[in-house]
């Protein structure tokens, strides 16, 4: 059996419009595909045949040792259903399929190490002390700010969008998110604003510069502070505006009005949600209003972020994925009215389909500027989660919840004022 032939079996890729081809100049599958995926070292054998699942695939296509042409969303959409089920049969199949080749039977019996940028050790010991949560996150933002600026666009927002139209920009999408914030948070001129996990400081700027409010926002990327503080002052907002690299834990004052955290609750681990609301609970005033923004599995019962799969391993460090009624339980549990709650899958999905463009309108740039291995976690990443959104397999929910005062008067409207 030829290579191509292998791994459009081990794919369950016949009746897909997929071409496979390899180095040896096999071909199978659809050769009218507008998408190719090719194996392009006899070395992919052996990350398909000796890691679990879909890891080997990505290890094999992380390391260069196999490429895809065309659309990496449409090649996972196409293929995602038999990918899904990829086993320790399909392993053997291979393994059946090369033995009497005896390249491929040397290939297969050679351990390749783990592409270089994969985290030795991922979800071992997982316990989100400071330290290793700083390692985690600097893992993950602290790759470039050029890179960042690419993918993202001029936002600099690494967070779920908000589309007014399906039509409507990455850019107005961002602020559109950021004003959805703020209207629900109520932010009105003098205000505190505390932003944890602010990333470039995108929430930071525009509270300051849309409301008046003077906000603080914490990161623990250097590089990302770095990087928001340089925008506060050219945009003239030093005296409303700080980013400081800074683990939330360790913020001093207190007395907020306000605190949104946005994307910061899959980073800190689930034996870790009763305590951080605890804490964000005790930094607002009475009447102080908290949005959690943030990444979740389906349902309470789904299966959170494998600890030795592809996302663990190679783009989220320790990332762990709560149910919806989990993160409203412990919210409430720590003393928050809830008060609104809404699922933004489709939007998350929209604003993975603009970075995944961007990535691609500018991969030679981004291979130059962190590497070809990082630059093809991400185009793999993004595109798998694009279709996870899709597909429902994960969701993006803002819970809104207020610090209620001893009157138990809670100082929302009587209706939502910020549309629906």
């Amino acid at each position: 059996m030829t290579l191509a032939r292998v791994f459009e079996k081990v794919t369950n890729g016949e009746d897909v419009p997929v071409e496979f081809a390899a180095y040896d100049g096999s071909r199978a599958g659809d050769p009218d595909a507008d998408v190719r995926i090719e194996i392009r070292t006899p070395y992919a054998v052996s990350y398909l045949v000796r890691s679990p699942g879909l890891l080997g695939l990505a290890r094999a296509y992380v390391a260069g040792h196999i490429e895809v042409h065309g659309d990496m969303y449409t090649t996972l959409s196409r293929l995602s259903h038999t990918l899904r089920g990829l086993s320790v049969t399909d392993r053997l199949k291979v393994l059946a399929s090369i033995v009497d080749d005896p390249l491929l039977r040397a290939a297969a019996a050679t351990r390749m190490p783990p592409p270089s940028v994969e985290v030795r050790g991922a979800g071992r010991l997982r316990r989100h002390s400071k330290k290793r949560d700083a390692q985690a996150i600097s893992h993950h933002y602290d790759v470039s700010n050029t890179f960042y600026a690419w993918v993202l666009g001029p936002s600099m927002a690494y967070t779920c969008a908000l589309y007014p139209t399906e039509r409507a920009t990455l850019e107005e999408a961002q602020s559109a998110k950021f004003d959805l914030v703020a209207r629900k948070l109520g932010l009105e001129p003098g205000m505190r604003l505390l932003d944890v996990g602010c990333g470039w400081g995108g929430m930071v700027v525009h509270a300051a510069r849309e409301y008046g409010v003077k906000a603080l926002g914490v990161t623990l990327s250097k590089q990302q502070a770095e990087w928001a503080q340089k925008t506060i002052a050219e945009q003239g907002l030093t005296a409303l505006a700080e980013v400081r690299h800074l683990d939330y834990r360790d913020v001093p004052e207190a007395g907020f009005d306000a605190i949104s955290s946005i994307g910061l609750t899959e980073h800190i681990g689930q034996a870790n949600v009763p305590g951080y609301f605890q804490f964000l609970h005790r930094k607002l005033r009475p009447g102080g209003r908290l949005l959690n923004h943030c990444i979740t599995r389906a349902d309470n019962t789904q299966q959170s972020i494998r600890p030795d799969g592809f996302i663990n391993r190679y783009v989220f460090p320790d990332g762990e994925l709560e149910g919806p009624g989990f993160l409203l339980t412990q919210m409430n549990d720590q003393g928050f009215e809830i008060r609104h709650e809404e699922n933004l899958r489709e939007h998350y999905a929209l604003t993975l389909r603009d970075w995944c463009r961007n990535l691609d309108e500018h991969w030679a740039e981004a291979v130059g500027e962190v590497g070809a291995e990082t630059a093809r976690v991400w185009r793999l990443y993004m595109a798998g989660c694009r279709l996870g959104f899709e597909q429902n397999m994960v969701q993006l929910h803002q819970i809104l919840g207020v610090k209620l005062p001893v009157s138990q008067e809670s100082g929302m409207p009587l209706r939502a004022t910020w549309g629906v």
